[in-house]
């Protein structure tokens, strides 16, 4: 072992690890599975969905055999969409290869894998001497040595890297890897963390010079944008309106009613909607203001979404890539959740 860091973690691993359904089996696919579920996602919230997706598709021969309909309806609610995507390309990877690759470069090479999930499945399946690095790790990395080069920097990520591997006890690397996670989560938190109760805390550097609230470092170089959103439920003969959101944007792959972007709605003469882009569309009905100004936040923009319903007897003109369905079909629909809240507040009408 490289030193008593590593020692201490893996005692204090043993006794206040978590017990989490995944570290109960060494198959690379539901590790993987379980991995690719947690990125971005709190493990509380994450679970049930990994529950979810195993008992639907216990095999990872079953999960490339599903449409990406499927798998977006099951991972609906957990967001990043991008990452159902990937899991799903992933899956015919791997069945076409085979068999599961079980070396960190051939897992880096699956879709939706970077160096952090490649060295977790690594290490938890198949006892590869890698070690991880999330925002665990660097929080009790930078604390413990009193490191304040900045985490999102490039010379911050190769220097807290090599550091991580030279703590790594290559006997255990699935134990470290988790322990050092868990510590970061449990015990080394990001607020108030349990300092004096801390095993490390006579050799801790930031505890010592009192900068525990200063470290880690992590440049703020990401600004937040609003982004206003228009949602009318389009309604007609038991029947509403949907688009499959195209590539390039947020939700790709995910479907929604239909949407103005860039203009204000208001009514005319209380029938009609005019001054925007779906002037030809909300004609000739009823159009009723359901919800202003709802707020849903994303990593780096804010939408603010405003929610109508629009009654009509004949179907109008549709622009390009909607469509009408049953309104009794909507649920084998994958939705962004700001789209949820509006087919919440339609079926409450």
């Amino acid at each position: 072992m490289a030193c008593s860091l590593c020692e201490v973690l893996l005692d204090w691993f043993h006794q206040h690890g978590r017990d989490l359904p995944w570290r109960h089996t060494r198959d690379p696919y539901a590790i993987w599975l379980s991995e690719i579920i947690l990125q971005q996602t709190r493990i509380e919230q994450g679970t049930s969905y990994w529950l979810r997706m195993m008992q639907r598709f216990p095999r990872v021969e079953l999960l490339a055999a599903a449409t990406e309909d499927e798998v977006l309806r099951l991972w609906q609610g957990l967001g990043y969409y991008s990452r159902a995507r990937n899991l799903h390309a992933a899956a015919k990877q791997i069945v076409d290869r085979g068999s599961f690759p079980n070396t960190y470069e051939e897992i880096k090479q699956l879709k939706g894998v970077g160096d952090y999930t490649a060295a977790a499945i690594g290490s938890f399946a198949f006892a590869l001497p890698v070690a991880v690095v999330d925002g665990n790790v660097y929080r009790v990395l930078a604390r413990y040595f009193g490191i304040d080069t900045p985490i999102n920097t490039t010379e911050g990520k190769k220097l807290f890297a090599l550091l991580a591997q030279e703590q790594l006890a290559p006997s255990q690397p699935a134990d470290y890897n988790q322990a050092i996670m868990d510590f970061g989560a449990l015990q080394c938190t990001p607020a108030a963390p349990h300092c004096m109760e801390c095993p490390l805390m006579e050799s801790c550097t930031a505890f010592r010079t009192n900068r525990v609230g200063e470290l880690p470092v992590k440049l703020k170089t990401v600004k937040v944008k609003t982004r206003r959103m228009t949602y009318v439920y389009l309604r007609c003969d038991g029947e509403t309106v949907l688009r499959r959101r195209p590539a390039g944007d947020i939700w790709q792959g995910l479907w929604e009613p239909f949407l103005i972007e860039g203009a204000e709605v208001h009514e005319c003469e209380g029938t009609e909607v005019c001054g925007c882009e779906g002037e030809e569309v909300l004609r000739n009905g009823v159009l009723t203001p359901l919800r202003q100004g709802v707020k849903h936040v994303l990593t780096h923009r804010i939408l603010l979404a405003d929610f109508y319903l629009f009654e009509c007897k004949q179907k109008p003109a549709l622009p390009e890539g909607y469509q009408w369905v049953p309104e009794t079909s909507l649920h084998q629909y994958a939705v962004p959740r700001l789209v949820e809240l509006l087919f919440e507040v339609v079926d409450n009408l």
